[in-house]
């Protein structure tokens, strides 16, 4: 069973949009628009221009896999909400947000661990408040705290004043004795980088602590019932571990396509989850509509070969986590339906509607692979196969 969740690949608002300030938004929908050639045939043959309108595609007369839509009914439109209620835990409570900054008592409360003060404390871009306050940082040693839009706190420091490994320490520590209870973040999120004046450039050490899944998940009662449960990249950090027996390192588009790809040639039994993170962090974020077009583009040629790898009793999702629009105003994430696309050899090709929850992947996976356990969600498994399960 491979899961790929294409980061913020959103179909289009839902219904409760407005309430989010996310009315109008449609990721794939307003790329493609904008783009007006975009290149995504396989995509396409899976069923992605029947779930959302995509001017300029080449439509296919068959359809080689089953598509659809979801709705998300957890409170968010973040990372974490996304991916667990995939999994089959829906929250009743969206995670704390901070949009004038962290109160006066956590940062207190930070800076007595850290013994030092600290910079910034305002909702910004990580690329942009580095260009902002780096060079003060760089001055004074103090470290750079942020939020987003999203639940996170997140340090950022410069290697060179703050080695990696004692930030880690820093994160660890506020995410265990500060960021809990009423102020419990979704994630605290170390962003070490590197550079000078002018020229500074977030490095490969981001490690992210993550609150854990506060009930089972699909990846719980997939490990619980003997198969293994596989994930790359920031998967594990989303998940906080739990569940998971094997993790395979990614940290772009890129090197997951290389780690699915790896996982594809072994034999295993059980459950391959990827996250394809650049649609989100380097182009939805950024306003970068010719950038998300064009990752979409070698995600494609990538999904194209992997389909023709797949074995007869293989089955693969692609799917997405909530949506980032480029297009849309500021670059916040954006509460939007995802896509829902499956195929296999025995998967009969169909439209599998609009389904009320994104749990209803995790509920479908979990029966197919007749593991047990309560998750949310309502299976879509008997729509896929000719034969019962």
């Amino acid at each position: 069973m491979f899961i790929i969740v294409l980061d913020g690949a959103g179909v289009g608002a839902l219904p409760d949009a407005a309430s989010f300030s996310d009315l109008g938004s449609n990721t794939l929908g307003h790329v493609a628009l904008k783009r007006k050639d975009l290149k995504i045939a396989n995509l396409v043959a899976m069923g992605l221009n029947r779930v959302v309108s995509l001017k300029g595609t080449r439509d296919t007369e068959k359809t080689l896999g089953a598509y659809g839509k979801m709705a998300e009914l957890s409170p968010g439109k973040d990372t974490i909400t996304g991916h667990w209620e995939l999994a089959g835990l829906i929250l009743q409570k969206p995670f704390p947000l901070y949009p004038q900054g962290f109160p006066p008592e956590i940062i207190a409360s930070f800076e007595k661990l850290i013994g030092r003060r600290t910079l910034g404390n305002i909702p910004f871009s990580g690329t942009e408040i580095i260009k902002k306050l780096g060079e003060e940082h760089l001055r004074t040693g103090f470290p750079i705290v942020y939020t987003s839009a999203d639940s996170v706190f997140q340090v950022a420091a410069h290697e060179e004043i703050v080695s990696p490994e004692t930030l880690y320490e820093w994160c660890s520590t506020a995410r265990q004795k500060i960021l809990v209870g009423g102020n419990a973040v979704g994630r605290v999120i170390a962003r070490p980088f590197k550079g000078e004046p002018g020229n500074f450039i977030r490095s490969q050490g981001r490690k992210d602590f993550s609150l854990a899944p506060p009930g089972p998940t699909l990846l719980d009662v997939a490990k619980d019932a003997g198969y293994q449960v596989r994930v790359i990249g920031k998967v594990k950090d989303i998940f906080a571990g739990k569940g998971i027996t094997d993790h395979l390192p990614a940290s772009d588009n890129r090197s997951t396509m290389e780690a699915v790809s790896y996982a594809l040639r072994e034999d295993f039994k059980g459950i391959l989850w990827a996250n394809f993170i650049d649609f989100d962090m380097l182009y939805g974020h950024r306003n970068d509509v010719d950038g998300f077009a064009a990752a979409l583009e070698d995600f494609d040629v990538f999904l194209g070969n992997f389909m023709k790898l797949l074995k007869s009793e293989d089955m693969l999702l692609v799917t997405a986590d909530h949506g980032c629009d480029p297009t849309f105003k500021g670059t916040d994430h954006t509460r939007e339906y995802v896509p829902l696309l499956v195929f296999g050899a025995k998967i009969i090709p169909g439209d599998l509607g609009i389904r009320e929850s994104f749990a209803d992947l995790g509920a479908t996976v979990a029966e197919v692979l007749g593991c047990k356990g309560v998750l949310h969600g309502q299976s879509f498994a008997g729509k896929l196969f000719n034969e019962e399960i």
